[in-house]
């Protein structure tokens, strides 16, 4: 498994079929949803639950079938605050094909951002027991939100971590860590469980291997594909819309290129 070899590895995040395959094509091993990258193709804004379920799981089906990777999901707070909840939204992630998800201690609610510490466990223990009553293994990533939600304690964050580790999560996230000195505490911490760190402006100018050196087992990418893509094209329709030159389309992939990279079987 991706997670129990020596070293790190990146797992990039498809927003829907033709990015996934194409992602499957340059030779990427695994892939992992974006919550936001999907918002973003649907029309909508990222978070407080402009997302569905339904859409998830039906953007992940789309996922899964694009190539033969093993595909990991984005199922943000289980779509519930029941522990309950959380355990059936990692059995329709299964039925879908996954083999593996996140869920996380966030509410989705402004006023209240995040879930009591005693909750956030029992959600994470229920996501966990759905899991391993799966006919195969799927890996389950529990994630602490704290630092994305103005809440900058990086102790209740490690002790949400470890509390989550020792409820049996595979792997172990807190999205916003941006210093080595965070990063390594989080290792660290939960120590041997491997520990997921998304891409952020704190390590984006690092080489992958002093990210791995550091201790991180997987380098997720989250949005940011997903916003290279939309910035490219945004950055050409305002050249077309403000200038009416177009300059932008020499930098443009080939159309041959797409085609061949589609038409592979990955």
């Amino acid at each position: 498994m991706l997670h129990e070899r020596q070293g790190i590895f990146v797992i990039p995040n498809p927003w829907d079929a033709g990015s996934a395959k194409m992602l499957a094509a340059i030779g990427f091993e695994a892939l992992a949803t974006t919550s936001a990258g999907l918002a973003f193709s649907l029309g909508k804004a990222d978070g407080k639950g402009a997302v569905s379920r339904d859409e998830a799981l039906e953007n992940a089906r789309a996922i899964v079938s694009a190539s033969s990777l093993p595909v990991s999901a984005d199922l943000e707070n289980g779509y519930g605050d029941d522990p309950k909840t959380c355990a059936e939204t990692i059995l329709l992630a299964a039925a879908v094909g996954l083999v593996g998800g996140s869920i996380e201690d966030a509410t989705g609610r402004p006023e209240d951002p995040i879930y009591p510490f005693e909750l956030s466990v029992e959600r994470v223990k229920a996501a966990v027991k759905a899991a391993r009553s799966l006919p195969f293994p799927f890996m389950l990533t529990a994630r602490a939100e704290n630092l994305l939600h103005g809440r900058p304690d990086l102790e209740d964050t490690i002790k949400r971590l470890v509390a989550f580790a020792d409820a049996g999560a595979d792997v172990l996230f807190a999205p916003g860590l941006n210093t080595r000195e965070e990063i390594e505490a989080v290792v660290k911490a939960v120590a041997p469980k491997p520990v997921n760190v998304v891409l952020s402006a704190g390590i984006a100018g690092l080489p992958l291997e002093e990210i791995g050196a550091m201790g991180v087992k997987r380098l997720s990418l989250g949005s940011a594909l997903a916003r290279a893509a939309y910035g490219a094209f945004m950055n050409g329709a305002g050249e077309i819309s403000e200038k009416g030159t177009f300059s932008f389309a020499p930098g443009a992939v080939a159309y041959a290129r797409l085609n061949a990279l589609l038409r592979q079987k990955n």
